[in-house]
């Protein structure tokens, strides 16, 4: 299973590097002219990691992954490609504006307990696989740069819908997200990002509740999950420039999050016995933006 939050992580800190840099160190003119100008121009981050984070959502045992991610923007479109989660944004950026319309398609694909030999805990494997689910929607978002701390650094907030349309659930999917970011150099930024979860009833039954059958296998008593607000994630991340600056060359990047179970999720013996409804997540990789 790979915990679509993992990627979500990741993408923040990617984004990091698609920020201009000008902020609090200041650079000669000419350099500052340059990294200005290259602000506009198409940017593309690639980069790969090592993640910590559950075993599958609800778990209190971890294990590690690698974390591949690709974004950036082309002719002012913007695209990313975290993981198992893809998006694109229809709106185009124009060169100079600190306004940012957000609208576009999003993709999900979501692994969680699809695979049982990445589970630790018996009872978990004996509820049965789930099959792998194709979630497909759109988002629709706004961004602010230059808000709190410098003409550069940018408050963004998004709401995205979700459909499984195939596999381990067939259900809805609302997320709304917050990020901030500011550059501390044009070496370094860092940032912080919020986001929610709200569920539908099918996400709720495939996930989270246990059946009599399931019971029977796994130990662990029936129960009856009902749709609502799924969970909250909060979360920071730091970025730093090995060569050349933030738009460009190799990079840094570390991160972690923090997401809680809510309601009937928290209570589910899935979180509540045979893990926890604290669920944690760190993220250290390696970019590199041409």
């Amino acid at each position: 299973m790979i915990d679509r939050r993992l990627y979500l992580s990741a993408a923040a800190l990617l984004l990091a590097g698609t920020t201009p840099a000008l902020a609090q160190e200041t650079p000669a003119t000419s350099e500052r002219d340059q990294i200005a100008a290259d602000f506009d121009k198409d940017t593309i981050t690639v980069g790969i990691g090592g993640a910590y984070f559950p075993d599958y959502e609800g778990s209190k045992t971890y294990r590690f992954t690698p974390a591949p991610v690709a974004i950036g923007s082309v002719k002012g479109f913007a695209f990313s490609v975290v993981g198992n989660r893809a998006s694109l944004d229809v709106i185009p950026n124009r060169p100079g504006q600190t306004l940012d319309l957000q609208l576009g398609p999003v993709g999900v694909v979501n692994f969680d307990r699809s695979s049982l030999s990445s589970i630790d805990d018996p009872r978990i494997r004996a509820l049965g696989k789930r099959g792998t689910a194709i979630e497909l929607g759109g988002y629709v978002g706004i961004g602010k740069t230059g808000v709190i701390t410098s003409p550069y650094d940018k408050v963004s907030v998004s709401v995205s819908y979700r459909k499984g349309v195939s596999g381990g659930h067939r259900s809805d999917i609302w997320e709304p997200q917050f990020t901030y970011l500011t550059p501390l150099s044009t070496k370094a930024a860092v940032g912080l990002y919020a986001s929610a979860e709200h569920v539908g009833q099918g996400y709720a039954d495939s996930y989270f509740s246990i059946t009599p059958t399931q019971a029977l296998a796994s130990g662990l008593p029936t129960y009856n999950a009902r749709s609502g607000w799924k969970s909250y994630s909060v979360g920071g991340f730091v970025t730093y420039s090995l060569t050349g600056n933030l738009l460009h060359g190799f990079k840094v990047l570390a991160g972690g999050s923090y997401s809680r179970e809510l309601g009937d999720f928290s209570y589910s013996p899935v979180t509540r016995i045979a893990g926890s409804p604290n669920q944690w997540l760190g993220a250290l990789g390696l970019a590199y933006t041409f």
